[in-house]
């Protein structure tokens, strides 16, 4: 884990100290965390997790740096960890499936179709505050569901970009 820190942190004690909080934060959510499941990848991701915000944090954050150092091809923009990729892609799916389905029906109208919420409305026979309800309620959800991965989320959002 230090030496996944350090990939991105390039300072030993930095990393140290961050894989140090990811086992703390791992140690005091144990009560919530599923034993069954494997915790590197877990432990892995929230490793990823705080070295992105501490290179937000520090603005030691630097796209160039980024591609130089591999942790980003040149060409795509893509992160060269397709395994965290794959993780976030599937708690998206799972925090979408959570919702109830007309709330989940909405929000994928909205979100992947790209409806308006007029479009939406008129499509279900709803009244558009109905879809501004429940847009508001998927979107509350998605964000208390997925706020761990927000960092790592943004930062892929910022490369697809480009």
């Amino acid at each position: 884990m230090c030496f996944l820190a350090q990939r991105y942190v390039k300072d030993i004690d930095t990393a140290k100290e961050i894989v140090q909080d990811s086992f703390m934060a791992m140690w005091l959510k144990r009560e919530t965390i599923d034993a069954a499941k494997p915790m590197k990848p877990y432990l892995s991701a929230s490793v990823q997790n705080k070295c992105l915000n501490y290179l937000r944090d520090s603005k030691k954050f630097d796209r160039d740096l980024l591609i130089s150092e591999q942790l980003m091809t040149e060409t795509g923009g893509e992160l060269t960890d397709s395994l965290v990729v794959k993780d976030i892609a599937g708690k998206i799916d799972e925090a979408i499936a959570e919702l109830p389905e007309k709330c989940r029906q909405i929000f994928v109208m909205n979100r992947y179709e790209h409806l308006k919420y007029q479009q939406i409305a008129d499509k279900l026979q709803i009244s558009v505050k109905t879809v501004e309800g429940q847009m508001s309620k998927a979107l509350q959800h998605m964000r208390t569901r997925l706020a761990e991965y927000l960092p790592a989320l943004l930062l892929l959002l910022y490369f697809y970009k480009y």
